[in-house]
């Protein structure tokens, strides 16, 4: 998965994330706004989860929606 194209896509990614991480909110989204490193931080802060888990949990988002 290309970030840059999620990035510039974001409006239509925002569901698929908010579909995957359900504890984000809406601010989360707005504050992500397609960047990889957000995603991950808003996921360790919405979670409680280490920086390894939540690049795993990117990392099985971005093979589910390589199209």
């Amino acid at each position: 998965m290309n970030w840059d194209i999620v990035e510039g896509n974001w409006k239509q990614f925002k569901g698929k994330v908010k579909a995957q991480w359900g504890d984000l909110t809406d601010e989360h989204l707005d504050v992500i706004a397609g960047k990889r490193v957000e995603l991950v931080g808003k996921i360790q802060e919405a979670y409680g989860t280490t920086r390894d888990d939540a690049e795993a949990q990117i990392k099985r988002f971005e093979e589910l929606n390589k199209d």
